[in-house]
């Protein structure tokens, strides 16, 4: 099981200091969002904002995407890229929405981190990417870290059928993201990574209008205070460039080694909220980020 050989056409690691410092800087970005999302979301419907946010991001990578106006995509190639982008921009975004209100929010995030897992071994699956035990053993430890990290917040309780449905959507969330980021692969290594993140991007906005629409998105101008606006500013921003490293990283490392920054997305989470929000960092969040940091060197090593 472990320790067997990708087929001749796997992903070949590129070096692992450029793209594991692209995946640390897209986790990171993940983390900070999350935190602006909650200070803007009482402001407006998940599915407007979700619209409104990819649609910045789409603007953004647009400067890369004109320079590089010779590269035409293939006929064939327009509509996976177009469902990866649906599916990891509405789907997963529509199933973790949901999961979210039946689950606490720290056991999604727990739930949410066996993303780096999952990749693992759809590509292995695939015989796309080796598996071995020091990549295994780091993303456990990664997850084992944000369980610390969540510290006091993490409380599974007692679930009842909801609770169930909701750890089941939140599960199937971090699955569509395991696929994408495994799926994407022959694309990026085809393409630019912004032309595929932009068109990718812009199909997820066609998608998200139909359920933004019946929020009532197109039947007045979005109303939100200054505040909000740059909040929804600085997340559209930082979803662009994250989506753009995130699928540079992809394209110059194997999926698990750049999944595993998932993990830096509650770290960041929880700092920012003790430094922005006033929430309480302790011991357990110091013990996570040692064995976030011992997963990241296991999984990414040599």
């Amino acid at each position: 099981m472990f320790s067997r050989s990708p087929r001749r056409f796997a992903p070949r690691d590129d070096g692992v200091m450029l793209p594991a410092l692209a995946g640390a800087v897209a986790g990171f970005l993940v983390g900070a969002t999350m935190v602006a999302t909650r200070f803007v979301i009482d402001q407006s419907a998940p599915a407007s904002l979700a619209l409104l946010r990819y649609a910045v991001g789409a603007v953004c990578l647009l400067p890369p995407v004109l320079m590089a106006a010779r590269v035409r995509f293939r006929p064939r190639d327009l509509a996976p890229v177009a469902i990866l982008g649906i599916v990891q921009f509405g789907v997963l975004i529509a199933l973790l929405n949901y999961g979210l209100q039946f689950i606490p929010s720290a056991l999604g995030a727990l739930i949410f981190s066996t993303f780096p897992f999952l990749t693992m071994l759809f590509a292995a699956a695939l015989r796309l990417e080796a598996l071995t035990w020091a990549k295994a053993a780091g993303v456990i430890l990664t997850i084992a870290g944000v369980a610390l990290v969540l510290g006091e917040k993490l409380s599974v309780g007692r679930l009842d059928g909801g609770g169930w449905l909701g750890v089941a959507a939140v599960f199937g969330s971090a699955l569509c993201g395991a696929v994408c980021s495994v799926l994407y692969r022959p694309y990026v290594a085809r393409y630019p990574p912004a032309q595929v993140g932009a068109f990718a991007m812009l199909a997820s906005v066609a998608f998200l209008a139909v359920p933004a629409a019946w929020e009532g998105f197109f039947d007045a101008l979005p109303r939100f205070t200054a505040g909000g606006w740059a909040a929804v500013l600085f997340i559209g921003v930082s979803s662009g460039v994250g989506y753009y490293l995130w699928l540079w990283a992809l394209k110059h490392a194997t999926p698990t080694r750049v999944t595993i920054f998932v993990a830096l997305s509650p770290i960041t989470a929880t700092a920012l909220g003790a430094l922005l929000l006033g929430e309480r960092i302790t011991a357990l969040f110091v013990l996570g980020l040692g064995a976030v940091a011992a997963g990241l060197w296991l999984a990414n090593r040599g």
